[in-house]
């Protein structure tokens, strides 16, 4: 029984590190083209200066992560990873603004940040026995709750408005890291370890807490990046 539960153990830490390798490359991916496309001019003109461009890539981002999410278990292994890192590289495209907006010091500072409060938030999701259902439960409400007002505000152009919805997403985005930890492992499929499921078991693991990650990046930013 001991031995047992000892290689449920080690199998569900090899997942995760897959999840977060999977992760990690993701947010590189991000951050490479939203750099590069920040430093050339013909492409940041094309993508940020018109809206339907832009606009098309948020559309095309919610349908492709939402595809991902909803086919699944449908689709290959090799598609999910292609579909993930389309997804990583798309929203790397419309982040490119961030460099445009904030000074470079101030984007590493709030990525460290970021780092830390996710890494923290994280494990304590991996080796908590309390349960988080509930409390993810009401998170996830907020967060409908909190697009909604984002959309609102768009067209108010509130700062006040904006502030307090940034410090709300931050308080989100920190429980749902805890919360989805939690749940990934929870739901990881012990036994399947090295098959096309199980990788894309770890992709799916991989969208949510990147996911996660970006939208607290996104609001800290707003709270503590130093602007051009």
């Amino acid at each position: 029984m001991q031995h047992s539960q000892q290689k449920i153990i080690e199998e569900t830490r090899r997942f995760f590190q897959k999840v977060y390798a999977w992760m990690f490359l993701g947010l590189a991916l991000s951050g490479l083209t939203a750099f590069v496309v920040a430093s050339t001019p013909m492409l940041y003109t094309l993508i940020l200066s018109n809206k339907i461009i832009f606009f098309g890539l948020l559309i095309a981002e919610l349908i492709l992560v939402f595809s991902l999410i909803g086919f699944l278990k449908r689709i290959s292994a090799n598609l999910a990873i292609f579909m993930f890192f389309l997804y990583c590289f798309m929203t790397g495209l419309t982040l490119s603004i961030i460099f445009l907006v904030y000074t470079i010091g101030s984007i590493g500072l709030v990525f460290f940040i970021t780092a830390g409060m996710f890494g923290a938030m994280s494990t304590y999701g991996y080796f908590t026995k309390a349960d988080l259902t509930k409390i993810g439960q009401v998170l996830i409400m907020a967060l409908f709750g909190l697009i909604i007002a984002s959309v609102v505000n768009l067209f108010m152009r509130n700062s006040t408005a904006d502030f307090i919805i940034s410090i709300i997403g931050v308080i989100i985005f920190t429980g749902l890291t805890a919360y989805d930890t939690q749940k990934i492992r929870k739901t990881n499929i012990i036994g399947n370890e090295g098959t096309p499921e199980d990788t894309k078991e770890s992709i799916m693991g991989a969208l949510h807490l990147y996911l996660d990650f970006i939208n607290l990046f996104l609001k800290l930013l707003r709270l503590l990046g130093k602007k051009k």
